[in-house]
């Protein structure tokens, strides 16, 4: 499955990379490797993590303070929605679903 990050999304991912890089390039690295092999593996198995708000489902980075919120949408692409800190305002990124 083809998996499409909104633009916000891809900022998301930008600013905690940028805000690791500027502490340790080391950390920054880790995080873009964990962010990668999540989104492979929400492309390969889309249904194997839980439901989360509406039609989204939510995978846990391991070892940042991150979740990938996302959703198949017909002709089955994945949109990843957010890439959101465990800490923020729940549900901030709904506006994006477009509903």
């Amino acid at each position: 499955m083809s998996v499409v990050l909104h633009p916000e999304a891809v900022a998301e991912a930008r600013a905690a990379r940028d805000w690791y890089a500027d502490r340790s390039s080391l950390a920054a690295a880790a995080f873009l490797a964990e962010l990668d092999a999540a989104l492979d593996h929400v492309s390969r198995a889309p249904d194997a993590w839980p439901s989360y708000a509406g039609d989204t489902r939510r995978f846990l980075l391991r070892r940042f303070p991150f979740f990938v919120v996302y959703r198949q949408v017909p002709h089955q692409n994945i949109q990843i929605l957010a890439v959101a800190h465990g800490r923020r305002r729940p549900g901030y990124w709904r506006h994006r679903t477009g509903r």
